[in-house]
Parts: C-alpha cells; sequence; structure tokens
C-alpha cells in the first residue's frame, strides 16, 4: 500500500505531488495504477468512498497532473501556464464535482463526498484553477531540498518557506548542514 503525503497546501499541488523527484534517476510516480488513484481520491477527502478507478481514469488524472504541474511551476516562476496545460485543466474542471451531504451521527455532524471519478478529478482541477487564475499563484514555490521537485504554497509570513516539508526534505537539508557545520 502506497502512503500519500498532503504537504502542498492545496489538492491541485498534492496531485501533482504524487510523482516525485521528477528531475532524479529516483523519480517515483505513487499513481502506476487504478487502484491508487482510487486510493489517492479518498486519502485525498475528494470523494468519502471511491469507486474503482479504471484505466481510462488514471490516464485522465495522469493528463491532469501533469498539466497542474507544468503550470504550477510556471507559476512559480512567473509565468503564465500553457495554453494547453489551460484546455487540460478546464475541460476536466467543467464535469460536475462530487456532492457534499451533511450526515448526522454519534461523532455529531460531518461531510460526505459522495461521485464518480471524474467529479473527484473535477474538484483537483476546480482547486487548480482557483489557485493559477487567483492572487495566491504567486506564493507556489519548489521545495529546494536537493532532488525533491514538490511543489508547495507558501503563505508564510515573511514568504520564506524553503521545503516542502519540514519532517521530510527540512529536517533532512537542515542535519546536512549540520553535520557539515561539524566536520
Amino acid at each position: 500500500m502506497v502512503e500519500f503525503t498532503f504537504v502542498s497546501g492545496d489538492v491541485a499541488l498534492d496531485l501533482a505531488g504524487t510523482v516525485m523527484h521528477r528531475r532524479s534517476p529516483a523519480r517515483q510516480d505513487v499513481l502506476t495504477a487504478p487502484a491508487d488513484l482510487t486510493a489517492w481520491i479518498a486519502a485525498a477527502g475528494l470523494l468519502t468512498t471511491a469507486p474503482d478507478a479504471g484505466a481510462a481514469d488514471l490516464a485522465a488524472a495522469v493528463r491532469l497532473r501533469e498539466a497542474i504541474y507544468r503550470s504550477a511551476l510556471n507559476a512559480a516562476h512567473g509565468e503564465p501556464p500553457a495554453p494547453a496545460d489551460a484546455d487540460v485543466i478546464n475541460r476536466a474542471a467543467a464535469a460536475p464535482p462530487p456532492a457534499p451531504a451533511l450526515t448526522t451521527g454519534a461523532d455529531g455532524p460531518g461531510v460526505r463526498r459522495e461521485g464518480d471519478i471524474a467529479g473527484a478529478l473535477a474538484a483537483a482541477a476546480r482547486a487548480a484553477v482557483e489557485l493559477l487564475g487567483g492572487p495566491d499563484a504567486r506564493h507556489i514555490k519548489e521545495c529546494q531540498s536537493g532532488d525533491c521537485t514538490r511543489l508547495y504554497l507558501d503563505l508564510s509570513r515573511r514568504q520564506s518557506r524553503r521545503w516542502c516539508d519540514m519532517s521530510g526534505c527540512g529536517n533532512r537539508a537542515k542535519a546536512a548542514a549540520f553535520r557539515a557545520r561539524h566536520k
């Protein structure tokens, strides 16, 4: 079972982050099978219980993921999305999103999200539209830790965040700097 990380600050960037170390021989794609997509959608909270994804769903998710990644990387460098990538994102965003439902139970009220895989991808695409077309696009950064290529939102007060995740990349970078200082 693949463990997913959600440290980017936005579900669209977390989808883009399902490929790690993009420019390295250690590149790792955690969405390699339809079951991985089903599990990621549920882990991301896009659907409460995701239906089984198929090969076409996985292909659509990968197309969307790559368009989001390229567009967000462009935004991190102050550039607009490529028209072809914007088209992929817009087409995915046009599908009906999951329907939220208020639930009641012993633990109190909650939210249940129901829908299909296309709806879950529409929710991620809509998040990308809002992010890339809104004021937070200027806060997108790429992790500065070695070969990590994860994109994240830096909403810190001073805009000084350097790593996608302090417990992973940040910790490794600080430990390496400590070792270098004490040699």
